[in-house]
């Protein structure tokens, strides 16, 4: 899977940017955790380093990167090698499945959409959390996607685009987020995290199965 080898050889890298941006690290976090209040079973898929997954209670990650499922087992999260596409669990397994800041770098989100929705339990939510690509921050990560060496190949998506595929695979009851109106490095302090989206550059969306 090429979109996973930038975070093979530069895990540390991209761990290490949470700890350079707290602020909107936490302003994330927190804008999740207004759509996940009881996760129940749930698994991260791309989890990463378990950034996101550890605090939000995921107690499963999978991921494609080893480098960064070494870091997520380091935060307590039961990981599995896999991709997107293809979860390697079985049907109606998880009350809960999250996917943060990974969609626009899977091969096929209608595919990965439909897999999400396949390992819920009926009436399970999936949460995806993204940078809009019609944001502020969205349309700068474009526009220096060739100087980074994580957003390079990445395929960015608009919360409109992203929601016709979740209705396209059967998901429905939306519930929407946003947080981040600064561009990162500048925030100090927890952003302001509200419903909807449209201004925000950071969006949360629960969807339900």
């Amino acid at each position: 899977m090429p979109k996973s080898e930038p975070f093979e050889r530069h895990a540390d890298r991209y761990d290490d940017w949470f700890e350079a941006n707290p602020d909107a690290y936490r302003s994330e976090v927190e804008a999740l955790r207004r759509l996940l209040p009881e996760p129940g079973f749930g698994v991260e898929i791309g989890v990463g380093s378990g950034r996101f997954a550890s605090p939000l209670g995921m107690q499963v990650g999978v991921d494609p990167a080893s480098e960064m499922l070494a870091h997520a087992r380091d935060r307590g999260i039961d990981v599995v090698k896999g991709v997107a596409e293809a979860l390697p669990f079985p049907a109606d397994t998880f009350d809960t499945a999250l996917i943060v800041t990974t969609i626009c770098f899977v091969d096929d989100i209608s595919r990965t959409i439909t897999e999400a929705r396949r390992v819920l339990r009926p009436d399970g939510s999936l949460v995806i959390g993204y940078i809009d690509e019609d944001s502020p921050v969205g349309r700068r990560y474009r526009e220096e996607k060739d100087d980074n060496p994580f957003y390079r190949d990445a395929e960015f998506v608009s919360t409109d685009e992203l929601v016709d595929k979740l209705e396209g695979a059967g998901f429905s009851d939306f519930e929407f987020v946003q947080t981040i109106y600064q561009w990162p490095t500048e925030i100090n302090g927890l952003e302001p995290i509200d419903e909807g989206y449209g201004e925000g550059s950071f969006v949360g969306i629960e969807a339900v199965r």
